[in-house]
């Protein structure tokens, strides 16, 4: 019971890119960045090993962004003549590629990473993508002119490189879609058929990652501005509960969200998120394990997945560090609680 995960990201080390920024500035270039890539991704997979994850992740060192990670490796997209715009409902505004011609993969996009972290660990391996939806959101289109459009030719590259990451021997793909919290009634139709369609053909495990964002001032003025209740997952969990994906990743610990939605993913595996992004106060063990028990009200046992509430990226390292090696405790003391 009670495996335990990361969402996706964490911070990288100051000898590789810029502390506690969502966008940082890598600190090298060529073969010598590569390098660093490297060795900060085996840092980050010992100490999640150390902690005691049951799941562990690249820890997304390898990127500066987790859409544009992806979208540096792709034919159409123009990088040069970045053009400003408000994302997830303009909330806040990015400097954003221009999409210009077809999409096209240049070829892999995350081998590197993928296969270093698949050679140096036993665990189970997740490997996260953006969603289609998100990355719609994410760049400014130029040339589709249709978004359901444009998403599905994205749906179509990630599934190519989400097939060859299971050739990798990646046992968990997660397509991270916060835009589905942003756009309910277009995640419920078309997003959740995109985010299908990027699954395709996999017989690895597959997830999709729906969260409040970062622990960035936009997303925390955002959240102030939701009321008592966030009920934005009560419209696109049900879509999900009918949809071919096996696992979902959710915000929990320190949030609005009423837990009876969970109720509503019958059938899937629930990542629980129990630790809060958004807070440099490291949780107890016993409150890990508190949420838990809070969820195995609406969620059978066997389907709980303990987990971050999102990625850590702009948090400090010592303090993510920490809320790992609670998060770890916390489904211990957990899984004899509730045995």
């Amino acid at each position: 019971m009670f495996d335990t995960a990361i969402a996706g990201s964490l911070p990288k080390p100051e000898w590789l890119a810029e502390t506690q920024k969502l966008w940082p500035q890598w600190k090298a270039q060529g073969d010598s960045l590569k390098q660093a890539k490297a060795d900060a991704t085996l840092l980050w997979i010992k100490t999640q090993e150390d902690a005691g994850l049951d799941i562990v992740g690249d820890g997304e060192q390898s990127r500066q962004h987790f859409v544009h990670g992806f979208l540096e490796q792709v034919e159409g997209i123009d990088f040069e003549h970045k053009v400003t715009m408000g994302i997830r409902n303009n909330r806040y505004d990015a400097q954003v590629p221009q999409v210009v011609a077809p999409l096209r993969l240049k070829g892999r996009v995350h081998a590197f990473e993928a296969q270093l972290a698949r050679a140096h660990t036993r665990k189970k391996l997740k490997f996260t993508l953006p969603g289609p939806m998100t990355i719609v959101d994410t760049v400014a289109d130029r040339f589709y002119g249709d978004k359901v459009k444009m998403a599905m030719a994205f749906a179509e590259l990630l599934n190519q490189e989400a097939l060859a990451l299971q050739a990798d021997g990646v046992d968990i793909i997660q397509f991270d879609e916060p835009a589905f919290n942003v756009y309910m009634e277009e995640a419920a139709d078309w997003g959740v058929k995109a985010l299908e369609r990027a699954a395709q053909g996999l017989t690895c495990t597959t997830a999709v990652h729906i969260c409040y964002g970062y622990g960035i001032q936009a997303n925390l003025d955002w959240k102030n501005s939701l009321g008592q209740e966030w009920r934005q997952y009560e419209k696109v969990f049900p879509a999900l509960a009918k949809s071919s994906i096996q696992q979902v990743s959710l915000e929990c610990f320190h949030s609005h969200v009423p837990m009876d939605l969970m109720a509503l993913l019958e059938g899937k595996d629930v990542m629980v998120g129990v630790i809060d992004v958004a807070s440099d106060i490291v949780e107890t063990p016993e409150e890990v394990a508190d949420t838990i028990g809070r969820a195995i009200q609406f969620v059978p046992k066997a389907r709980i997945i303990a987990c971050t509430n999102c990625g850590l990226a702009p948090m400090s390292r010592e303090v993510a560090q920490k809320k790992l090696q609670a998060l770890a405790d916390g489904a211990r003391i957990a899984r004899e609680r509730y045995a």
